[in-house]
């Protein structure tokens, strides 16, 4: 009998996992991501090691200016996850009640001027964006971008050698407003401006087309990206599990080898 009894436990065990007792198999997600243009490129790396790690999960991911994307997700847009060029954009959405919890800073950024390859206007230091003649492309007033070179501005204006009127010389020299950091980037290749404020990560994206102009350490502005899950979404469960794995070690040396730096500890 005790040898019969040993027997028949793994017939019994065989039994159980025929009647379902094996876990089931997680059921396939489709997340809508709604991400700044500055972060096409490394989220399109970002997507392909997170999904290859995570079974099921398909990111599908939009690009636009963050103050556009966040107008369509007020407006019923259906998005998962928005990640924003910065954090005043995504704090908007939390204001109004749009998303689920806080903001989550996951990367920083900085800002530098770009010049076409050849760069005919022999631009050398960002002192020459204020220079008569130069033809500038910058970003409309909502795009964070501009905000961004808004501040950065007033901080040259401040640096010894610059002028102290030097952002209503910038101003003037202003030929066109794109709608995000990516059609600067796009417009300056072309030839059709002289120069451009963008963010780092932009220029190394276009190293071949562009030239990057460096910015003194002290005037330069970090500009943080932010992220957050959207209350509407039917997979806010999935969207935070990736947006934790952005702020995670993984997602951090996506981020770090296309140039972005570690967000700043929360305060």
């Amino acid at each position: 009998m005790p040898v019969c009894r040993l027997l028949s436990l793994p017939l019994i065990a065989a039994i159980l996992g025929a009647c379902g007792g094996a876990t089931p198999a997680p059921r396939p997600v489709e997340l809508q991501v709604y991400a700044a243009a500055s972060l096409k490129n490394v989220l399109a790396v970002a997507a392909a090691r997170y999904t290859a790690a995570t079974p099921g999960v398909t990111l599908v991911v939009s690009t636009d200016g963050s103050s556009a994307l966040a107008a369509k997700i007020e407006q019923g847009a259906p998005a998962d996850l928005f990640l924003s060029a910065d954090m005043k954009n995504p704090q908007h959405l939390a204001d109004a009640g749009l998303v689920a919890g806080g903001v989550t800073p996951f990367a920083t950024n900085a800002l530098t001027v770009i010049v076409p390859a050849a760069n005919p206007a022999r631009i050398a230091s960002p002192l020459d964006l204020a220079r008569p003649g130069v033809k500038v492309i910058a970003a409309g007033d909502d795009v964070p971008i501009a905000r961004y070179t808004a501040t950065l501005l007033g901080n040259l204006a401040r640096v010894t050698g610059y002028p102290e009127d030097f952002a209503a010389r910038f101003d003037a020299n202003v030929v066109s407003r794109e709608d995000n950091a990516g059609a600067i980037v796009a417009k300056v290749a072309l030839g059709e401006g002289d120069a451009g404020v963008v963010y780092v990560t932009d220029a190394k994206g276009a190293a071949d087309t562009v030239v990057p102009i460096a910015i003194p350490d002290a005037a330069n502005v970090p500009a943080t990206c932010g992220g957050v899950v959207l209350k509407a979404s039917a997979h806010a469960e999935a969207a935070a599990a990736f947006l934790a794995w952005l702020v995670g070690a993984d997602g951090q040396a996506a981020l770090s080898a296309a140039g972005f730096t570690a967000p700043e500890p929360a305060q």
